[in-house]
């Protein structure tokens, strides 16, 4: 396993437990793909055909050779102006004027361990639990170089991707396009899997067939966004979740992304992942680099539930950080949807005594602590305690939480500013706004720009001082808009801003988590705003979606378990009607919904009904002891809430000695057939018993038959099943 380079043929084979990626350095030093799939052995270069192909190029250096064109040839990284005019991974203006990069092989060198990204996320490992290759590519005309870079996990199954981008010349490059990965195929027709949506309601599956020409998923909005998340599968025409070929692609960044998958003339599939083209050219002096966000790959024969699998292990264990990440995390209440802003210091004490007498282990002040902060039109920038409306400082408050035996946690939105602020009308220029214009706000708000360090430093510094003040041992980080004016005073090289921002972001997120190590952070943008991998590596657990109703978190979370483990999904339940839908469904439905996450309370637990209140100590008591499956087991989607009449899903423990089944209900009907829910990931010749019931069912009975779900009277209608293995004689 892991990294081999052949000599004669000069073919790089990257292999993994189950999979081979292997490319070719041609004889005029161009990276060929050939193939990548379920494990073989030997060079594949056969598959590599030579045609005078009608208006395709042909590179000067093949001479009178007309079959040889980079317009039909598969790549590893794609540049603009080699005759290619499929979409490339790189587009460089040179100092001249042109949009040409004809980068060339120089050198390799294979190494143990998986390479790192100074200051950008990136998948880690051990020394022996992965190895890099590093690819040495060159310009010989103008000197740009480009590294290469591949580190492979074998045990996950997973390859990742980045590159570094050098100005060896001696002229000023602009990079104006600039992808981690290219994927070609040259044969195969494919779905397109995405996951598109809008605040409070994301990650929506969607599959479509790849089609002639461009398909292309991005996010211009300084965010990964709500709209698009920055993930893709391609999917054989067969692939189901339990059988067939298919190929994740999920960008570790949290910005401005563009994935493309493209068709071309002769039937051949390329796939991109990078960085979003618009408002984006970023500048290269003499020596400068330039590092492209890391993409993660992987690939299952045996349909989407091991690329699922392959995922989550690979970000459970090699992407999340620090002392949360193999710890279940404390049940918790956010105080927002109980008391909005119109809480005091007592409201949030009579909260935390409800939440102690119920067995929930922390509580949450939200938005609202600091400066005038009595509604979303100010303050923000203004990192001040507001004592009055606390009606204590917050060490005192801090205490108090403490003393009833919670954890404590708090909301900050470090990247914003409010008009209505100190810190914008002693510093207006701080904003990303652009001069002579009026800016565009976004929930009454602007932008810090980030890029600039001493901004992040004033920031950084304010809110310190207020999480010194005593234990937090939790943060919610949140971002409530999208990134407009995009203007640094700084700099006249406004393209490269929204890069730089990102990395602020990540400097100032990396600076975080050292000075407080045992600190959990959650991530949030307007709910799922940045849930993406490169938040991951900094915050373990991502606020899902502010829509917490159960119902529409049904397909959220459906189409969130595909790339994202349930260790990093903040799922809380909330009141009803639900505050973002009106819909009632039961504690019950909720509970089990919210068990598919984190899990916590987002209401006014002083408003619960005594039974009510007996059920959430049984909640939490359930969620406890399910909690170390939930996190670590490997997650099953066992039906679609887009297309059958209920949703269920299971997670299996990696030794597949239990499992615990959750269905929720979704379509009644007068008399009502029957469902069976089919399970996956038991043992098929073992023997599991149902907690609370003394019947005794196979693993292949389970999974092969399945098990009925009850049919009862009611709306969305919710069960939950755990079952054990057990020592059985019977046949």
């Amino acid at each position: 396993m892991g990294i081999g380079f052949e000599k004669e043929n000069r073919i790089f084979t990257l292999q993994t437990d189950h999979t081979t990626y292997q490319f070719q350095v041609d004889a005029y030093g161009f990276l060929l793909h050939l193939y990548y799939g379920k494990t073989i052995y030997g060079g594949m270069d056969y598959l590599l055909t030579y045609y005078d192909r009608g208006f395709s190029a042909n590179p000067y250096d093949a001479d009178q050779d007309r079959t040889y064109s980079m317009d039909a040839l598969p790549q590893e990284f794609p540049t603009s102006g080699t005759g290619d005019f499929r979409s490339p991974a790189l587009t460089i203006k040179n100092s001249d004027g042109t949009y040409s990069c004809d980068l060339r092989y120089q050198s390799h060198r294979i190494t143990k361990g998986k390479y790192g990204l100074p200051g950008l996320p990136a998948v880690y490992a051990a020394e022996n639990e992965a190895e890099t290759l590093e690819i040495l590519m060159e310009d010989a005309v103008t000197k740009v170089q480009a590294v290469l870079l591949y580190g492979v996990l074998p045990k996950y199954d997973i390859i990742t991707r980045s590159v570094r981008i050098i100005n060896q010349g001696e002229d000023t490059i602009h990079i104006s396009k600039a992808a981690s990965a290219c994927l070609d195929f040259v044969s195969g027709d494919y779905d397109l899997i995405s996951f598109y949506g809008r605040h409070a309601m994301e990650r929506n599956f969607q599959r479509v067939p790849v089609s002639h020409g461009k398909q292309i998923l991005r996010s211009r909005r300084g965010t990964s966004s709500h709209q698009y998340n920055p993930a893709m599968i391609l999917a054989g025409k067969d692939t189901t979740e339990e059988a067939g070929d298919c190929y994740a692609m999920v960008f570790v960044y949290s910005g401005c992304f563009k994935a493309e998958a493209e068709k071309d003339q002769f039937n051949q599939t390329r796939a991109l992942m990078g960085l979003a083209s618009e408002m984006f050219s970023y500048p290269l002096g003499t020596g400068d680099s330039f590092v492209i966000p890391e993409t993660v790959m992987t690939y299952s024969a045996e349909g989407l539930s091991v690329l699922s699998h392959n995922l989550h292990r690979c970000f459970r264990n090699n992407l999340c950080r620090g002392r949360w990440k193999d710890q279940v995390r404390p049940v918790l209440v956010n105080s927002w949807e109980a008391d909005y802003f119109n809480f005091t210091g007592e409201s949030l004490l009579r909260l935390g005594k409800h939440a102690a007498e119920l067995g929930i282990e922390m509580l949450v002040l939200d938005d609202g602590w600091f400066g005038e902060r009595n509604d979303d039109n100010t303050s923000l920038g203004d990192w001040v305690v507001n004592e009055k409306k606390l009606g204590c400082t917050m060490g005192e408050l801090i205490d108090r939480i403490h003393d009833l035996g919670l954890k404590f946690g708090l909301w900050i939105e470090p990247e914003m500013v409010s008009e209505d602020s100190d810190l914008y009308r002693t510093h207006p220029d701080w904003a990303l706004q652009i001069p002579k214009r009026n800016p565009v706000r976004g929930r009454n708000q602007l932008v810090l720009d980030f890029s600039r360090k001493e901004i992040r430093d004033h920031v950084f510094d304010q809110i310190c001082a207020v999480l010194d003040q005593g234990n937090v041992e939790y943060i919610k980080w949140d971002m409530n808009r999208s990134l407009s004016d995009i203007y640094s005073s700084e700099t006249k090289e406004q393209g490269k801003v929204l890069y730089d921002y990102m990395l602020g972001v990540y400097d100032f997120l990396e600076r975080l988590t050292e000075r407080y190590p045992d600190t959990l952070i959650e991530g949030c943008s307007g709910g799922g705003g940045r849930f993406d991998a490169g938040m991951l590596y900094y915050t373990p657990q991502i606020w899902c979606s502010d829509n917490t109703d159960a119902i529409d978190r049904l397909e959220i979370q459906y189409g969130t378990s595909f790339i994202y483990p349930a260790s990093c999904v903040g799922a809380h339940v909330s009141a009803v009607p639900n505050h973002q839908t009106g819909r009632i469904t039961s504690l019950n439905t909720r509970g089990i919904v919210a068990m598919a996450g984190t899990f916590g309370y987002e209401l006014n637990l002083g408003l619960l009904t005594e039974e009510e209140k007996k059920e959430v100590k049984e909640q939490v008591k359930k969620f406890k002891q399910y909690a170390p499956l939930i996190q670590r087991g490997d997650y099953y989607r066992l039906s679609s809430p887009q297309k059958d009449e209920f949703g269920a899903w299971a997670f299996v423990s990696e030794d597949q000695s239990e499992a615990l089944i959750s269905i929720v209900m979704l379509k009644q009907h007068g008399n009502m057939t029957v469902n069976y829910v089919k399970m996956r990931g038991l043992i098929p010749d073992a023997f599991y018993q149902i907690e609370g019931h003394d019947r005794i069912y196979s693993g292949a009975a389970l999974m092969q038959a399945g098990l009925p779900v009850p049919i009862e009277s009611g709306e969305y209608l919710a069960y939950q099943r755990y079952l054990r293995r057990v020592e059985h004689k019977g046949a």
